[in-house]
């Protein structure tokens, strides 16, 4: 499952920017809601330029403990990544207002940031499907 959202806001093609992954488990919450949505729907909240969650097949993390999809498994706990692109400012102060969330996790987590060159940066027309 690939979940992407993208707004046309001030990062630009050909500059560079900052890439903010964020390392959990598909199962984790922030209160009652699913953790990798609720991130996402905080950044496009204010205002950054794209986030993508990708789910892992396999993985493991601080714990040691493999995570795998398997179909007959009731539960889908498999390793998720939320990815969140913009100028560094602004994705270093969003994660500063998530930091707290993920620090009071019961689970580990893990957040890197990279450094990344914008080649690309174009917004798309919005389809309006007919019902």
């Amino acid at each position: 499952m690939v979940v992407h959202l993208l707004n046309l806001f001030d990062m630009k093609s050909n500059t560079t920017a900052i890439l903010l992954r964020i390392f959990i488990s598909s199962t984790d919450k922030a209160d009652t809601a699913v953790l990798y949505e609720d991130i996402v729907f905080k950044a496009k909240k204010a205002g950054l330029a794209g986030a993508t969650v990708l789910k892992g097949m396999l993985g493991f993390g601080a714990s040691s403990v493999i995570h795998s999809y398997k179909f007959w498994e009731v539960t889908e706990k498999i390793p998720t990544l939320i990815q969140i692109v913009d100028e560094e400012e602004k994705v270093m102060d969003f994660f500063e207002t998530i930091r707290p969330m993920l620090e009071s996790m019961c689970y580990g987590c893990l957040v890197t940031t990279q450094q990344v060159n914008v080649l690309l940066y174009k917004s798309g027309q919005k389809k309006m499907f007919d019902l």
